[in-house]
């Protein structure tokens, strides 16, 4: 059933089973949902299946979904390989405190594609990945502090966190203080964390030398998501690597959303060197993961045969069969020729878009690489953190973008990247590119639009 949307004119969706099933979640969760990242314009679209592509939701609309779960499911939902795969296992059994030989096999596939990496642990989450990346870091050059750019996303550990939102007042040694990750976090933890700007070549030595004593680790996301979708230059990446050698700093490479970038990640994409990857995402096939991964005469803190771990990293649910055997099939399914297809539709989904933008002259631009895109609505594509930010009337034009989007039958994250997944074809690229000319044609957005 559809009902009339005022602003466009045109029939919108239904969504009274989301609208019931939201009330519902108000009364049992805090704002209503389980995580914080979903979306609520006005309010939640439950799903209730995935086909490839695209997902169902409770109100029988099918939607283009370029979301996948923040990049995860790389090759759309109900991935046939790892349902059939993981319908057998959970016959044997879904977790043991014992090893299997299931979590070697993706091991093996991680260290064979990631120059970076020369062994592995496995948690269940990018947060945990970063947590323990940093922690081996401080461990093994026996310094405390980590240097960060400014808002990029690492998940949800205290040091990670810090910055992701911006830096705040300056300390009593001139230094950016980073803004902390919420009220009550203890103010001693943005004394440790050196916030930087991404792609400032010329200004990264100056700032991190006068404390490099005490500098554990580079924290850098090699295209940082939620800071911009921000391009790496190629000076910035040189800079980073010879300053952390010189220092003898560790970079830790933060890939659990841009592994996605190529058959060996977005590292070896941009020519960083990182001592340290933290990897997600993709790696478990649409089911919890994380790893860290790196040199290993670094990932020794986490234990030798002869010498007990200096790190100590556990997790009951770490290594799960369901996860690993999930994770293993999806990658042997990324094949060299599975990323050249998701480069193509990316480069053609970016270039049709950019192509859309120059015939309308359009305040717009474009950012991204391999399966990601993001659109701005900026004249000139950011290349930091502060240029990406969104003025009030940019993120009403922006939200306006995603319910146009919506409106068509097409999930487009607000204020993030977007991805593709292996099942999408140039037909669906065509299809974006539509929309958003369409938005294009129409102008600003009206006042009702902006609500």
């Amino acid at each position: 059933m559809l009902s009339q949307n005022a602003n466009t004119g045109r029939p919108a969706p239904d969504r009274a089973r989301s609208s019931n099933l939201y009330r519902r979640g108000q009364r049992v969760f805090p704002a209503g949902v389980t995580r914080a990242t979903i979306e609520k314009d006005p309010l939640p679209i439950y799903l209730e299946r995935g086909e490839g592509a695209y997902v169902v939701d409770v109100d029988g609309n099918r939607l283009l979904d370029l979301n996948s779960n923040f990049t995860t499911l790389i090759h759309g939902h109900g991935f046939g390989p790892v349902v059939e795969a993981i319908g057998h296992v959970l016959r044997q059994g879904t977790c043991f405190a014992n090893p299997m030989e299931h979590e070697i096999a993706l091991a093996e596939l991680l260290v064979s594609r990631i120059p970076a990496v020369e062994q592995v642990r496995f948690v269940n989450s990018g947060t945990e990945a970063v947590m323990y990346a940093l922690k081996a870091a401080r461990a093994f050059t026996g310094r405390s502090s980590i240097v960060r750019f400014e808002g990029a996303y690492h998940g949800a550990y205290d040091w990670a966190e810090a910055g992701q939102n911006g830096v705040g007042e300056s300390g009593v040694s001139g230094r950016r203080l980073p803004k902390l990750g919420y009220t009550g976090a203890p103010k001693a933890i943005a004394d440790s964390v050196i916030v930087l700007d991404f792609n400032d070549a010329s200004g990264l030595e100056a700032a991190i030398a006068p404390a490099a004593a005490d500098i554990a680790a580079i924290l850098v996301d090699p295209m940082p998501s939620r800071a911009g979708l921000l391009h790496p230059s190629a000076d910035f990446i040189t800079a980073l690597s010879a300053t952390a050698r010189k220092l003898g700093i560790l970079i830790v490479a933060d890939e659990v959303l841009n592994l996605r970038q190529g058959f060996a990640g977005a590292s070896a994409r941009y020519g960083l060197e990182p001592d340290l990857v933290a990897a997600g995402k993709i790696i478990g096939g649409g089911f919890p993961i994380g790893a860290i991964g790196g040199r290993a005469d670094v990932m020794a803190v986490f234990g030798t045969d002869d010498n007990a771990p200096v790190v100590s990293q556990g997790g009951t649910f770490s290594a799960n069969p369901i996860s690993m055997i999930a994770g293993r099939i999806a990658m042997e399914a990324l094949t060299p020729d599975a990323f050249s297809h998701l480069e193509e539709l990316g480069d053609r989904v970016r270039s049709g878009l950019t192509q859309a933008i120059s015939k309308r002259g359009a305040p717009f631009s474009v950012s991204g690489a391999a399966s990601l895109f993001r659109i701005h609505p900026k004249k000139d594509v950011p290349a930091t953190y502060r240029a990406a930010q969104m003025s009030a009337q940019e993120s009403s034009t922006m939200r306006a973008l995603t319910r146009h989007f919506l409106d068509r039958g097409i999930l487009l994250p607000f204020g993030a990247a977007a991805c593709l997944s292996t099942p999408m074809t140039a037909t669906e690229m065509d299809r974006i590119v539509a929309v958003f000319d369409d938005f294009l044609a129409q102008g600003e957005p009206s006042d009702g639009d902006k609500q």
